[in-house]
């Protein structure tokens, strides 16, 4: 089968095209036909060697994919030809997704909604999933509470704000001015511009009472800036800016009884990422859940997106990496 691997850990011109073993699944396995799959910037991180995780060698790379079950083992539960989706390939010893052909463990594997264009959701896989897991799994939303999205027009943060407006949560998204209106239909009750000198006051008229829940999908990671702004009980989720070196203020901290959770997904268990799969599903069918900014490439544009990831030059835009398999659409 055809496939993007590399062969040894290390910069983007490690990753080869070139033909490898078709896999063949387990008695618990889904083998997948897959039709896209996409670049993320965890993908990056896996392929240099700057996250650490056992990988096989040659390592197919990536982690999402959406295709069509080809095979499945007596006791995997799915039939052969159904509209199929994953976001936990290509790290912790299993291969990745950039294949014509992946086998996907069957607690990892997640039905698509019929209707669903595949190119939409494989680029909201992993952006909805991680801000599934931090609204409801580690930022604990109540229906009516207040939150604060930092980075909101991102695709993390534009899904952060999606499910919170959706749980019925006042979202306060901060992005710059010219995203206003790409935020606000997204459900934002109010966007402020987080470059506005003026910002802490205009928080503070918008939430007199402070906020319940701080989802920073920019890497700011201001925590002083936070406590100020958190409300009693109040939580703050952290899921970026990995080289930030923040100040907490412990006094003021403590004294509110606030939380600082940090989480990336690749350590989520598969009950969690089942959970977060139904939050993507049930608006993927809705019609809720897409990317601002999207294309199509063929596979072999895997290395140039590898670069565009790695050197910042993405700009938040998502890219669905087309495998040959794809001859052959899926069918909802």
């Amino acid at each position: 089968m055809e496939a993007a691997f590399v062969e040894r850990l290390g910069p983007p011109g490690e990753i080869r095209l070139g033909l490898l073993p078709r896999p063949a699944p387990g008695p618990t396995d889904v083998l997948v036909r897959v039709e896209l799959t996409t670049v993320n910037p965890v993908d990056a991180l896996v392929r240099s060697g700057a996250f650490v995780t056992p990988v096989p060698l040659p390592l197919v790379l990536g982690r999402d994919a959406v295709g069509t079950v080809a095979e499945a083992g007596e006791g995997a539960g799915f039939t052969a030809g159904e509209p199929v989706w994953t976001n936990s390939l290509g790290h912790d010893g299993r291969q990745g997704a950039a294949a014509q052909y992946a086998v996907v463990p069957a607690d990892r594997l997640y039905r698509l909604p019929a209707g669903v264009d595949p190119t939409t959701a494989v680029t909201v896989l992993h952006p909805g999933a991680t801000a599934w897991l931090a609204l409801f799994r580690h930022g604990r939303l109540r229906p009516g509470e207040t939150v604060v999205v930092v980075g909101a027009a991102g695709n993390v943060g534009g899904a952060v704000v999606t499910f919170a407006a959706e749980a019925g949560a006042r979202v306060l998204a901060l992005a710059r001015a010219a995203d206003a209106d790409h935020c606000r239909a997204l459900g934002a009750a109010e966007v402020l511009d987080y470059r506005d000198p003026a910002l802490t006051g205009a928080l503070a008229r918008a939430a007199p009472d402070g906020v319940g829940l701080v989802v920073d999908a920019a890497g700011r990671n201001d925590l002083a800036w936070a406590v100020e702004l958190l409300a009693r009980r109040g939580r703050l989720v952290l899921l970026a800016g990995a080289g930030t070196r923040p100040t907490l203020p412990v006094g003021a901290f403590y004294r509110n009884d606030l939380t600082v959770r940090g989480f990336v997904i690749s350590n989520a268990t598969v009950d969690e990422l089942a959970e977060a799969a139904a939050g993507v599903n049930r608006l993927l069918a809705l019609g809720r859940l897409s990317s601002r900014r999207a294309t199509v490439r063929p596979l072999s544009a895997i290395v140039d997106e590898h670069r565009r990831v790695e050197d910042g030059t993405a700009h938040g835009r998502r890219v669905a990496l087309r495998t040959s398999a794809a001859l052959h659409p899926v069918r909802g």
